[in-house]
């Protein structure tokens, strides 16, 4: 967008479901914090169509220098925001269906631990685990498609099955904040992705500082409800 915006040249974008539109949740990027992860001051589940969210970073000028791009968005037609809706061809190698697309929100925070979200087993972003964990449960993580040299690989990474785990509907901390607890060195237990993962460090400060899950989401509930006040200006679909 920044790009034809320099260049005057018109973007359209073919808009597309959002297999994650059904829920809002997470913390508001902290720009200091921006990254290719992460660019722009918005939760970490945001709940519009790629055609929405271009319509906001244009409208709220997030593009370099407030600059604006001669935006055309072709709407779909008989959209449900709150459908459930199955992508036909996986976004990445390790999100072949939508069990792991609805736990990613919850589970990609792990990438910024020790933990393993299963890369390199039949199951990425389905279960989690590592050496240190207690369980009965364990996967075991080998270099192949879509992760080569994974955390752990080869190594007994003993954790948490949700193949079967029910729709989520929000964040799911409970994962991150019992692995944590569990975890034989937490001063090594995040690195310094997970900051950008999260937008901000507060929910990693809140988390070794021991706050519960429901003083951490207090802590962004207003920020949230002020977001979902501006995203209601660039919504296409009811």
């Amino acid at each position: 967008m920044e790009t034809c915006a320099a260049l005057n040249i018109p973007v359209l974008v073919l808009d597309r479901p959002n297999p994650n539109s059904h829920y809002i949740d997470g913390p508001i990027l902290e720009l200091e914090h921006k990254s290719f992860v992460g660019m722009h001051p918005v939760p970490v589940t945001h709940g519009m169509t790629i055609g929405e969210y271009a319509q906001m970073i244009n409208g709220e000028k997030w593009l370099k220098e407030g600059v604006e791009c001669d935006l055309n968005v072709i709407p779909m037609t008989a959209y449900e925001r709150y459908k459930p809706y199955d992508l036909p061809v996986k976004p990445s190698p390790n999100l072949p269906n939508s069990q792991e697309v609805n736990l990613y929100p919850s589970l990609c925070l792990f990438e910024g631990t020790t933990v393993s979200v299963g890369r390199g087993t039949p199951l990425p972003f389905q279960h989690y685990g590592a050496p240190y964990l207690k369980s009965d449960y364990y996967f075991i993580p080998k270099s192949g498609e879509g992760a080569k040299y994974p955390k752990h690989e080869g190594q007994k990474c003993f954790g948490i099955d949700l193949s079967k785990h029910k729709k989520l509907e929000q964040i799911d901390l409970s994962f991150l904040m019992n692995a944590y607890e569990q975890a034989e060195d937490k001063s090594t237990f995040f690195n310094t992705f997970f900051d950008k993962l999260a937008g901000r460090n507060s929910l990693r400060l809140s988390i070794i500082e021991g706050k519960s899950e429901e003083e951490i989401r207090k802590a962004w509930s207003d920020e949230l409800e002020s977001f979902k006040r501006m995203r209601s200006t660039y919504l296409i679909y009811e």
